[in-house]
C-alpha cells in the first residue's frame, strides 16, 4: 500500500533516475564499443609502450687463434646486474635484502641509487659470477634486472698478453692486436621485439628485428707451443740474471710471419686489477734501444757494397784502439791485423770503426736505411716505433765511428729481427705479418744475394769456438749470428754498471728459416756479455722450435762436440760481446 502511495506521488523522480541511470549505460557503452572498435589502436599503443620492448641482442666478439686453430682470445657469455633506481625505491623495505647479496652496505646502496634516481638504467655489477647473478634474480625485487653481455677471455694469459693486448669491460679493443683488429673482430648487435611483466623479466618474444651478427675470426702467426717455449725461456733467463726485464722476437723469414713475440714482465690480461699501464706495452714494438755490435753486420754489408773490401781484406786493429778526434775506440784487446771476417767473428769494434769511416757518409746511411732502420716496421701494431737513424749530412766521423758497432742510432727489437730476416732471405726484405700467410709473399731486393751469402758465411764464424756467440750454438744445426753488449743510456750519459745483452741470430745456416733476436734488459750479477745472457736464451728457443716443427738438422757431426754439450753451462767469460 505504502509502495504504490510512494510510486503515485513521486512518478517525476523516478523517471529521472531510471533515465539517468540508463543515459549513464548507454554512454559507457558507448564509450567501450568506441575505444574497443573505433579507438582500439590508441589503447593497444599505450599498453604496448607499458609491457613491449625493443632489446638488443648481444654479438659476441671474433674468435683469435694461432697459426694452427688454437684459440687464444674468446668471448663467453655472462650476466649483469642494472636497475631503475625509482622502481626499487619502491619497495625500499626490501634494499637491506639486495644490499647484503650484493656485498654492499645498506648506506652504500642507498647512496648509489638515490644520487641516480632520475635514470632508467644503471648497472650493480658487469659480469657478474653466475652465483650471484642467481641469488639476485630469486630476490624478485622489482626494478632490478639482469643483462646478457659479452666477456673477454684469453686461455694463455701472459704467454700472449703482449701480442694480442686486451678489450675493456664493453669487449673494444684497448691494447695489441685487440685494438689493431678491433673493427674485424667486433659483432654488430641485433634486435628484438619482447613482452616483459612489472618486474622488467621478459615473458616472451614476439619478433626479431634484426639478427645480430657476430665478430670474424682472426688467424694470427704465432704458434702457441713456440709462443710459450719463448716465453717459458726469457723469463728464466730475466729470472736467473736478475735482469729487469727481456723481450724476444721470432720471424719466419719465408713468409715474414712473426712466429713468436714476447715479453717480460709480463701481465695476466684476465685479471688487471692493479696493474699499471706501463705493463701493457709490447716492448718488442713500441721501446727502442741502441743495438750495440748486433749492428756490425751491416757496417760490413756497406763495406762489401762499396767494392773497397772483400770478407778477406785485411785491416789492421792495432794496438787495440783507434782515436778518432777526442775519442777513443777500444776493443776488448789487440787482435793486430785481421780481415773482416774476424772482424765479425771477434766483434772488433777499431775494425768495424775503419770500414764505416772509409765510407761516404751517404752511401752509410743509404745501406742502413734500405735495411729498415730510422722507419716503421709498418706492422700496423698499435704505437709501432720508428726508431732513429739521423741524416748523414749531420754525421760527424765520431758519429759514424760508433754508428758502425751500434751507438747513435735506435732500433726496436721487431726491427732487427727484420733487418736480420734480409740477410737470411739473400737479400730480399719482406712485409711483417702479425697474421698467417696464405700462398707465396713478394718483397724488395735490399741488398744483392752474394753479399748478404758473404755475411752469413762470416756470421757463422760467431757461433763457433772462437767466437763470442757459441752459446747460440744448437746442437745438430749451423746457427748464424752476432752478439752484442751495450752500455745502457741514462740521463746525463752512457752509466758503467747497467747494460743491454744482445744476441740476434738466424737459422739454420744451410737452408736459414728463422731469424731471432733477443734482448736482456739491465742483467745482474758477474754476468752481462750478450754472448753469455741472451745467447742461450737463442739456443733453447730455436732448438725446441726446431723440435716442434721438425726442421731436420742440418749439422748432425755437432751431436758429438763437447763446445756444444756445455754451451748452455753459465761462465764468465772476459772479452765476450
Amino acid at each position: 500500500m505504502k509502495l504504490r502511495t510512494v510510486q503515485a506521488q513521486y512518478p517525476i523522480r523516478r523517471w529521472l533516475i531510471l533515465s539517468l541511470f540508463l543515459c549513464g549505460m548507454v554512454v559507457l557503452s558507448s564509450r567501450a564499443i568506441y575505444l574497443q572498435l573505433l579507438e582500439n589502436d590508441f589503447l593497444r599503443d599505450h599498453g604496448d609502450a607499458r609491457s613491449i620492448r625493443v632489446v638488443e641482442i648481444p654479438a659476441h666478439r671474433g674468435v683469435i687463434t694461432d697459426r694452427n686453430g688454437e684459440q687464444l682470445a674468446m668471448s663467453t657469455p655472462v650476466d649483469s646486474i642494472w636497475v631503475t633506481p625509482r622502481k626499487v625505491f619502491e619497495d625500499v623495505e626490501r634494499l637491506p635484502e639486495l644490499a647484503k647479496v650484493m656485498g654492499m652496505t645498506l648506506n652504500e646502496l642507498h647512496e648509489l641509487l638515490r644520487d641516480r634516481i632520475s635514470r632508467d638504467f644503471i648497472y650493480l655489477k658487469r659480469h657478474a659470477d653466475p652465483d650471484l647473478v642467481k641469488a639476485v634474480k630469486s630476490l624478485g625485487i622489482r626494478g632490478v634486472s639482469t643483462q646478457r653481455e659479452y666477456k673477454r677471455y684469453y686461455p694463455a694469459a701472459e704467454v700472449t698478453s703482449h701480442f694480442i693486448g686486451f678489450t675493456n669491460i664493453d669487449d673494444k679493443g684497448q691494447e695489441g692486436l685487440e685494438l689493431a683488429y678491433d673493427d674485424w673482430l667486433s659483432g654488430k648487435p641485433g634486435k628484438k621485439r619482447v613482452l616483459k611483466d612489472r618486474l622488467n623479466r621478459i615473458v616472451k618474444n614476439i619478433e626479431s628485428i634484426e639478427s645480430s651478427q657476430p665478430g670474424k675470426e682472426l688467424t694470427l702467426s704465432i704458434d702457441r707451443r713456440v709462443q710459450y717455449l719463448a716465453y717459458r725461456e726469457l723469463a728464466a733467463a730475466v729470472k736467473y740474471h736478475q735482469a729487469k726485464g727481456g723481450s724476444l722476437v721470432m720471424l719466419d723469414i719465408k713468409t715474414g710471419e712473426i712466429m713468436a713475440m714476447v715479453g717480460h714482465p709480463s701481465y695476466n690480461p684476465n685479471n688487471r686489477r692493479g696493474l699499471k699501464s706501463q705493463f701493457f706495452r709490447n716492448r718488442a714494438v713500441t721501446d727502442v734501444f741502441e743495438p750495440g755490435s748486433t749492428m756490425k753486420p751491416f757496417t760490413v754489408a756497406a763495406g762489401l757494397e762499396s767494392g773497397i773490401y772483400t770478407p778477406h781484406t785485411a785491416i789492421n786493429t792495432s794496438p787495440g784502439y783507434f782515436k778518432v778526434g777526442d775519442h777513443t775506440i777500444r776493443d776488448m784487446r789487440n787482435y793486430g791485423n785481421i780481415d773482416v771476417s774476424t772482424v765479425i767473428t771477434k766483434s772488433s769494434n777499431v775494425g768495424a770503426s775503419k770500414i764505416a769511416l772509409s765510407l761516404e757518409p751517404e752511401q752509410y746511411w743509404d745501406t742502413l736505411s734500405r735495411f729498415g732502420f730510422g722507419q716503421p716496421v709498418g706492422s700496423g701494431f698499435p704505437g709501432e716505433s720508428a726508431g732513429i737513424l739521423s741524416p748523414y749530412n749531420t754525421w760527424s766521423d765520431v758519429e759514424m765511428a760508433t754508428l758502425s758497432f751500434g751507438y747513435g742510432l735506435s732500433v726496436t727489437p721487431l726491427q732487427l729481427a727484420h733487418a736480420y730476416s734480409v740477410l737470411a732471405t739473400g737479400g730480399v726484405m719482406l712485409p711483417v705479418s702479425f697474421l698467417k700467410v696464405s700462398g707465396s709473399v713478394s718483397g724488395k731486393r735490399v741488398i744483392p744475394e752474394n753479399t748478404a751469402r758473404q755475411i752469413r758465411k762470416m756470421m757463422e764464424t760467431v757461433v763457433s769456438e772462437e767466437g763470442t756467440g757459441k752459446r747460440a750454438a744448437v746442437r745438430g744445426y749451423r746457427v748464424i749470428g752476432k752478439t752484442g753488449t751495450v752500455y745502457k743510456y741514462i740521463r746525463g750519459g752512457y752509466s758503467d754498471d747497467r747494460y743491454l745483452s744482445v744476441f740476434a741470430g738466424i737459422a739454420p745456416a744451410s737452408e736459414p728459416r728463422f731469424a731471432m733476436v733477443v734482448l736482456i734488459d739491465e742483467p745482474g750479477g758477474d754476468h752481462h756479455y750478450g754472448g753469455v745472457v741472451a745467447a742461450p736464451v737463442f739456443s733453447r728457443v730455436m732448438e725446441g722450435t726446431f723440435r716442434i716443427l721438425n726442421i731436420p738438422p742440418d749439422d748432425l757431426p755437432a751431436f758429438t762436440s763437447p763446445i756444444l754439450a756445455n754451451s748452455h753451462k753459465p761462465e764468465k767469460l772476459l772479452g765476450f760481446d
